[in-house]
């Protein structure tokens, strides 16, 4: 099991804080469909969602308050924490200079797939088969968002961050993705920072970050 804890966490940027005084404790406890537990953060946009979500990961530094994370009861250091956690979201990157065989190369070399998954399965998971050998520089936005989101999806990591997950997905690419969230392994946690309904109407948690706005 993971668990995630907050303790009067807070952010600020400069002389403005973002959210202060976050409490909050996050479980892959069982739910009742068998699926990863999910938690979604909603908020107006600036509210500091995505901030929230980098804090989670142990991407972005806490101003104050302490985060502590475990699994299967044993505590993990914040600085190794990024080995148990894989994010996708628009503010992140591709190395577009590389075709998608050799993405799906360097990605399982920091995070292996589930299982036997092989790189080219993973490929026709994402439907992109037919463009194994293409720069990813060439791929349409609804193509790399597939990649972003399988590489999430695949990975071998008991967390699992979506931000806008639809982002630029059409409505095969939407339907997709809640096939990909329903495989989600039971001992997963998933968490999504989104303001559209259809990207969690499946989410048991929801959370409005406007709560710990001070």
């Amino acid at each position: 099991m993971i668990q995630i804890m907050a303790s009067d966490v807070g952010k600020k940027y400069r002389r403005e804080w973002v959210f202060r005084h976050l409490d909050l404790t996050l479980t892959s406890r069982p739910t009742p469909t068998n699926t990863a537990n999910s938690y979604t953060f909603v908020g107006p946009n600036g509210s500091g969602k995505s901030t929230l979500l980098q804090l989670l990961s142990g991407a972005l530094p806490v101003t104050e308050g302490m985060l502590t994370y475990t699994l299967d009861n044993k505590t993990i250091a914040s600085d190794e924490w990024f080995r148990q956690v894989v994010i996708a979201a628009p503010y992140l990157e591709l190395i577009e200079e590389l075709t998608l065989s050799e993405m799906l190369a360097f990605h399982v070399q920091f995070k292996p797939f589930k299982a036997t998954l092989s790189n080219a399965e993973a490929a026709d998971r994402m439907r992109l088969s037919h463009a194994m050998d293409k720069e990813l520089k060439f791929f349409s936005s609804g193509m790399k968002q597939r990649v972003k989101l399988g590489l999430a999806f695949f990975s071998d990591v008991p967390l699992v961050i979506l931000d806008e997950p639809t982002s630029n997905l059409d409505r095969q690419g939407a339907a997709w993705y809640h096939d990909q969230v329903r495989l989600l392994q039971p001992d997963q946690l998933l968490l999504i920072g989104s303001n559209d309904p259809a990207e969690y109407d499946f989410c048991p948690n929801v959370l409005d970050v406007m709560q710990w706005k001070k």
